[in-house]
């Protein structure tokens, strides 16, 4: 059964609810003297903490989607390796779901827009890893056959589900919603962790593997464009992520502007978190170590013409100070905008508020022409 089934969550429910009343019945069978009752209550006992916090435990990640899969709790998740497409130029994404948008008219795409879950090979990163892809519904009306769409990188934290990005997180509805108010153009979104297999790579090159910056910053836009109607060009294109999935989004546009016209970091970290979940990054080379530090690649990389916008609380997060001298050492030709919000926290809901007035910037700095 799949981790965040509803069948699962119901059944360990059941088994709650039966042994703990089993528990009750044979608790005084289980009074007496001897190893065998005390072995016996200890084990009852354990047995129902057991499952009392495997249920609470589901009940939570099904809420909040931290992990989407069992491969993904239990850290044995791997990157797909990819196969070389040789002379027959075989598309780079491969459409393996669709779903409907949460919204009003989503069963039909020219209303709603669609959803598509996609692998995506990386050609020079040689993996593949799974998306969500949102088109919305003027990419289906008719007369638009031939209209091109600029494209925006979602990322969510880590660990975290891509479906993080479809609800909790309301990506799809918001764009859809903003489109419909003409507060911002329609733009496809790929939706997607911000990690091409079970470690956090947090979009660096690891020495030996795997190769996440790269596949982030060239094969993603490569292959994206070349599976929809997304120009190839730095304009179309923007990146946006929240907490890990935040510093993914402002280093990959901060060192690749070549890529990326803007990029979106909602409680962003501003040097990657090295801990058991990241392994060993760097291998030693310490001039990847500092160019990881994004505060150090605005001191003494060039900066390019990319935007930046930066979010951050007065009170209930940690990064506010890190964010201020974010936003001092941008320079020209680089721009930065910021959202500095009274009260906050590292989570959903602080997010949830900081999605429709992102968007609105990103889409209004995206073009195709």
């Amino acid at each position: 059964m799949s981790l965040t089934s509803a069948t699962l969550l119901v059944f360990t429910l059941v088994c709650t609810a039966l042994l703990f009343a089993a528990a009750v019945w044979l608790w005084p069978r289980l009074a007496r003297r001897g190893w065998r009752p005390v072995l016996g209550r200890v084990a009852l006992v354990l047995a129902v903490q057991a499952l009392v916090f495997s249920s609470i435990g589901l009940g939570v990640n099904r809420s909040m989607l931290v992990y989407g899969t069992w491969d993904d709790l239990l850290g044995t998740a791997s990157p797909h390796e990819l196969i070389d497409r040789g002379s027959g130029g075989e598309s780079l994404v491969k459409v393996i779901g669709r779903r409907q948008p949460d919204v009003p008219g989503g069963v039909t795409p020219q209303i709603g827009g669609e959803i598509q879950k996609v692998m995506v090979q990386g050609k020079q990163s040689k993996v593949a890893t799974p998306a969500y892809v949102y088109l919305p519904p003027e990419y289906f009306q008719k007369g638009n056959e031939q209209r091109t769409f600029p494209a925006a990188v979602v990322l969510t934290g880590f660990p975290g589900a891509a479906e993080n990005l479809l609800k909790p997180l309301p990506y799809p509805k918001t764009a859809w919603s903003l489109a419909k108010q003409k507060k911002m153009q329609p733009m496809i979104l790929i939706l997607m962790r911000p990690t091409v297999g079970p470690r956090n790579t947090q979009c660096i090159d690891v020495p030996g593997g795997p190769a996440s910056e790269t596949f982030f910053a060239s094969d993603l836009p490569e292959a994206i464009s070349g599976a929809y109607r997304v120009p190839s060009s730095a304009a179309a294109w923007g990146i946006v992520g929240d907490s890990t999935g935040g510093y993914c989004a402002l280093k990959v546009a901060l060192q690749h502007p070549e890529h990326y016209a803007a990029g979106v970091g909602l409680s962003a970290d501003y040097k990657p978190e090295i801990d058991g979940d990241s392994g060993d990054l760097f291998h030693g080379n310490k001039d990847e170590e500092k160019r990881s530090d994004l505060l150090w690649s605005l001191d003494n990389l060039p900066q390019g013409k990319t935007s930046f916008l930066v979010t951050t609380s007065l009170q209930g997060e940690s990064n506010l100070g890190p964010t201020r001298k974010f936003i001092e050492k941008v320079k020209d030709p680089a721009r930065v905008s910021s959202i500095t919000l009274d009260r906050g926290g590292h989570n959903f809901n602080t997010w949830k508020r900081e999605i429709p007035p992102s968007l609105e910037w990103l889409g209004a700095r995206l073009t195709v022409q």
